[in-house]
């Protein structure tokens, strides 16, 4: 069955379940992704390629072997080819809270199941959908993503979105990408993003032993030191915005109450950064007026990944048992996969 038959069968079937639009962007999208990919291989031999790119490339292809030969991740055709968008991000999520709620709205799809985000292949047409979103009231966060998965229906190419990433951060990425491969749970987003973030963090940590130099190893490690730091402290006042809007206060006290918790934040984050030296690889992220939607991500990729490394450590490191493993607490109920895991159970989310 040829693809554009695919995707118009998905069409179809997709459309009793969502508007019509919604899908017709998304099946495009994935449409143009496959247009413009090209083998890797075909492009390294290609004279005309690039010198910059073919390194790239060739890096990407030693990255995709070390995943499947030493973290038991798919071999498959994900990641064998490349596409140029010509844009700086493939999808654009937009995530919404209610005003006084830490609770991600969700969104429902076929095969996907609930996740706490909505994507769309155009910067433009996500921004419109958060501003409608705005409009009722809610809290909004759009966020451009360099790479997501197909769960393995399709194969995933590389993209020039990060083809120029570091060599660390490549491999951080096919990591986390091929993960959702291999474990999905339909309606639980922190469970799969915890999931793949520990994959890709103790992959990372495995190919910069193997491949990496003193000086690649040492700066990981400061990232992840900054980055736990960074985590910290957004999850420390996730926690005072929970209680703040779990109290008697009337809208108006909590509204003000909010807006300082916020601003302490941003100081707090400043302190932090000068203990750092002032790394700014967050600055991003603080540039803006921030609300309840922008901490949505960082809870959602980071919260149950202790728990993901504590169980890979009594697989004594061995994947295909720690995969087997998470498959069957992932088999579970949300508060049984809680227990499992050894954290309080997540709050459903808001659809």
């Amino acid at each position: 069955m040829t693809r554009p038959l695919i995707a118009g069968l998905l069409l179809l079937c997709l459309a009793g379940c969502a508007g019509v639009g919604y899908y017709y962007q998304a099946v495009s999208g994935q449409m143009e992704l496959w247009r413009k990919s090209q083998p890797i291989e075909t492009l390294i031999g290609d004279s005309h390629t690039d010198p910059k790119l073919r390194e790239r490339l060739e890096l990407v292809q030693r990255v995709r072997d070390f995943a499947s030969t030493e973290l038991a991740l798919p071999d498959n055709g994900s990641y064998r080819k490349y596409a140029d968008l010509q844009r700086p991000y493939v999808v654009w999520n937009v995530f919404a809270t209610d005003e006084f709620s830490m609770k991600p709205l969700d969104w429902c799809f076929p095969f996907a199941g609930c996740v706490a985000y909505r994507g769309y292949f155009s910067e433009k047409t996500a921004e419109e959908f958060g501003a409608g979103l705005q409009s009722k009231g809610r809290d909004v966060f759009v966020s451009g993503v360099p790479a997501y998965s197909t769960l393995g229906w399709f194969d995933d190419p590389v993209l020039n979105t990060f083809i120029r990433y570091p060599d660390a951060e490549i491999a951080r990425l096919v990591f986390h990408e091929l993960a959702h491969q291999v474990v999905y749970v339909s309606g639980d987003t922190m469970f799969n993003e915890s999931f793949a973030t520990a994959v890709e963090l103790e992959g990372m940590e495995r190919w910069l032993a193997r491949n990496g130099t003193p000086a690649q190893r040492a700066g990981f490690e400061t990232r992840q030191e900054y980055k736990r730091g960074f985590i910290a402290l957004v999850l420390k006042y996730r926690d005072r915005l929970g209680t703040l809007y779990a109290s008697d206060l009337a809208e108006p006290e909590k509204r003000s109450r909010k807006a300082a918790v916020f601003r302490d934040l941003k100081a707090e984050y400043e302190t932090l950064k000068q203990s750092w030296g002032g790394f700014a690889a967050y600055d991003r992220f603080f540039a803006g007026a921030l609300n309840n939607a922008h901490i949505v991500p960082v809870a959602t990729y980071s919260e149950l990944v202790p728990a993901f490394r504590q169980l890979l450590a009594e697989n004594k490191g061995d994947f295909t048992r720690f995969y087997a493993d998470v498959r069957k607490i992932g088999g579970l109920g949300k508060e049984k996969r809680a227990v499992r895991l050894g954290v309080t159970a997540a709050a459903e989310p808001e659809s």
